[in-house]
């Protein structure tokens, strides 16, 4: 029995997003809990797909002492605030000074933080947590397969451990993977490491473990004869040094890492071209998809990839609603719409009622502008409801006031808090029965792939306004290294 700490801080960073993480942020609860400390750590996260989930299963049946610290996450945006990030890193780190002798920690990190004043949050972290800890106390972390892993954080951990499905599925599992190499490391003492870097980057949509490329890749990571291996593409949005693709590899031999890492990069760097696919106009998408629909019977789904709120996307624009508008759709859902205000107004004239007012576009972001017209409230909710996919499954949503609006045959679902359309839960809360739709237009990029696939008889990737271009070409980067390929192809767009 070995006597280990746990905690967690997560936030994947958009530098190029309109709207920073505060400290309420991670305070508040949204698709996962909110900050957490102590002993309540060890109840909220039963049965919830997180990595430190997984872990506390693994740790409880191995009959280990588990001292909890914190654990907190916010929702993909801008960087965080200097004040949120040195408040939750400075409680982090009292937490484990007062913590008393251990034999490891375990932290539940994603991987692509950028702060105010800091380029590799979790590289900063780790090495704050090494001054205390110094160098020998081994200390796991799992990250997200968008992870943005640098030196510092390869240097500062004794190992890094990365999810292997896009949508993320398995953060459950990585989070048992680190139980597995913590207490490996507590009993057999250090591994050697090995660390590799491929100069593109992958557009999110492509990073998909559904289809190839990535699917072979992650397929070998699983198959690598060696103590720990891991791939991850990276968070392309992130304006800093280190964005992109890496391979990691543990091993009890220098050699054996290296080879590890090297065969990996290498698949990597030799599927480079197989990362593209078509994207979409969303004019030309939705004529395709009245179509389709009609043909086969069953939805087809429009993903709004680059106002992905869980790629740092505010979830306000509206460019794929006025084309379903404009294009006469019928059947058609619009959705998640984080619209604060829009949901308020909506619950004080009650369900039944017409609303005439400008929605969406609220956040700033150059070129966007409101979407004007007279809707009808068909069903109000107050966001509190369970998950029931893949991803997001079994965790207490709390989403704020909902609101179903309609204009023409298109329906529109407004949250009071951002989160990706990753679960038909979130439709059901509000009355719709998203096999039932003829076109699902989703806030996502690749997580509503876990729930939605299964009924969607095709999906189309739609490049609509907003803070994820899927063409990172579209993108100012300033502080990216020299030579990064920022497209590993060029994608198609179709008229």
């Amino acid at each position: 029995m070995a006597r280990i700490a746990i905690g967690g801080f997560q936030h994947e960073t958009n530098t190029f997003a309109p709207l920073k993480a505060t400290y309420r942020d991670f305070e508040m609860a949204d698709g996962w809990p909110g900050l957490t400390e102590g002993e309540a750590i060890l109840n909220t996260f039963d049965g919830i797909n997180l990595p430190i989930a997984g872990f506390l299963e693994s740790a409880r049946a191995a009959k280990h002492e588990i001292v909890p610290l914190l654990w907190c996450s916010a929702s993909p945006s801008a960087q965080v605030e200097r004040d949120a990030y040195e408040r939750i890193a400075g409680r982090l780190l009292s937490l484990i000074k007062q913590a008393g002798p251990l034999d490891g920690i375990y932290l539940d990190l994603h991987g692509a933080m950028v702060t105010e004043h800091l380029e590799d949050g979790e590289g900063e972290l780790l090495e704050r947590i090494r001054a205390v800890t110094g160098p020998d106390l081994p200390i796991v972390v799992s990250l997200d397969l968008h992870a943005n892993i640098t030196r510092r954080m390869v240097e500062h951990a004794s190992a890094l451990v990365v999810c292997r499905t896009y949508p993320h599925v398995d953060l459950a599992e990585s989070g048992q993977w680190s139980a597995e190499v913590l207490e490996r490391l507590i009993k057999h003492g250090p591994l050697k490491k090995a660390m590799r870097r491929a100069e593109f980057l992958v557009p999110l949509t492509w990073q998909c473990t559904l289809i190839e490329p990535a699917q072979g890749l992650y397929r070998a990571v699983a198959e690598s004869n060696v103590a720990s291996a891991s791939f991850a593409f990276g968070f392309p949005p992130a304006d800093i040094a280190e964005c992109g693709p890496v391979a990691l590899a543990y091993a009890e031999s220098q050699a054996a890492a290296d080879a590890a890492a090297d065969r990996l990069i290498g698949m990597v760097n030799a599927a480079e071209r197989d990362f593209a696919g078509k994207v979409w106009d969303p004019d030309a998408a939705v004529v395709y998809a009245k179509a389709r629909a009609l043909e086969l019977h069953r939805p087809i789904i429009l993903a709004d990839t680059q106002d992905n709120p869980g790629a740092g996307g505010n979830s306000d624009s509206v460019g794929l609603l006025d084309a379903l508008v404009r294009n006469r759709a019928e059947e058609a859902v619009f959705a998640n719409l984080y619209d604060p205000k829009t949901a308020e107004i909506a619950h004080r004239a009650g369900e039944g009622t017409e609303i005439s007012l400008g929605i969406g576009a609220w956040s700033g972001t150059p070129g966007h502008i409101a979407f004007k017209g007279t809707f009808t409230v068909e069903r109000l909710g107050d966001g509190n409801f369970t998950a029931t996919g893949p991803f997001y499954r079994g965790n207490k949503m709390q989403l704020g006031p909902m609101a179903l609006l309609r204009i023409g045959g298109t329906r529109i679902v407004v949250a009071s808090r951002k989160q990706q359309a990753a679960d038909q839960a979130m439709l059901r809360h509000l009355g719709i029965e998203p096999a039932r739709q003829r076109i699902l237009a989703l806030k996502s990029s690749v997580h509503f792939r876990a729930d939605f696939q299964p009924i969607a008889g095709e999906i189309l990737i739609v490049a609509a306004p907003g803070a994820n271009p899927v063409d990172h070409r579209a993108l100012r980067y300033q502080h990216l290294r020299e030579g990064v390929r920022l497209m590993p192809l060029a994608s198609e767009i179709s008229g």
